[in-house]
């Protein structure tokens, strides 16, 4: 292992440790929770000429521990197993309520991730939408000369009114910030969308609104509406 080329990567290292202890480790699927003290077993367990370092394992172990899946695996009843899969005990009700915690917060950065990038392509005049295709005129038969035609009806057809409904009220794009005020609702336009808000603040930087999904961040005023 002396001639090895050191791991150079979190991943090498999780790719490194599913192979070796295929019962505790995994790359695929929801992983199962590791014993307290892994961190040690691993490091009597591989040589200390291997291709890890212990700065290396710490961090891989950081990241596969933190990955949904993981955190997944965390949930009442789960079993702690040990390098060789053996079973350690079971999880903490504390373990078990920060695994979710942690995982409800990671789901949350990425939507909110997801909705400044919406923003985003909005500032810069793009949409999430691809263009239409334009649809193929119907062929319409063309009637043989020689087929008689037939009659028109001059007569005029009486048509039912349908009742009309209501047109909602046009939103209006604002223009001073300083009329608003914390706790009114608000629209963020998002592309060809506008999604509900609530204004939290006003400043020089923007307005910073809180979606109802419960993000919060700063827009500029030409992307709100009343």
């Amino acid at each position: 292992m002396e001639n090895q080329p050191k791991l150079n990567s979190s991943k090498e290292v999780i790719a490194f440790l599913a192979e070796s202890f295929p019962q505790c480790f995994c790359i695929e699927g929801e992983a199962k929770p590791l014993k307290i003290g892994i961190f040690q077993d691993i490091v009597e367990r591989v040589p200390a000429e291997s291709q890890i370092s212990k700065t290396r394992l710490r961090s891989a172990l950081r990241l596969y521990t933190s990955s949904w899946r993981y955190l997944h695996g965390i949930k009442a009843g789960a079993k702690r197993v040990d390098l060789d899969g053996n079973a350690c005990g079971e999880l903490d009700e504390q373990h078990v309520e920060h695994a979710r915690k942690q995982l409800e917060e990671a789901k949350a950065r990425v939507q909110a991730h997801r909705a400044q990038q919406r923003v985003r392509k909005a500032e810069n005049g793009e949409t999430d939408s691809e263009p239409r295709k334009p649809r193929k005129a119907a062929s319409r038969a063309t009637p043989s000369a020689d087929a008689p035609r037939k009659p028109r009806d001059n007569a005029k057809k009486s048509a039912t009114p349908r009742s009309a409904k209501p047109a909602a009220a046009p939103l209006k794009p604002v223009t001073d910030t300083s009329a608003l005020h914390a706790g009114q609702p608000i629209k963020v336009k998002a592309g060809q969308n506008a999604m509900d808000a609530t204004v939290l603040e006003v400043s020089k930087e923007g307005v910073r609104v809180q979606l109802a999904s419960g993000m919060a961040m700063i827009v500029r005023a030409e992307h709100l509406q009343f």
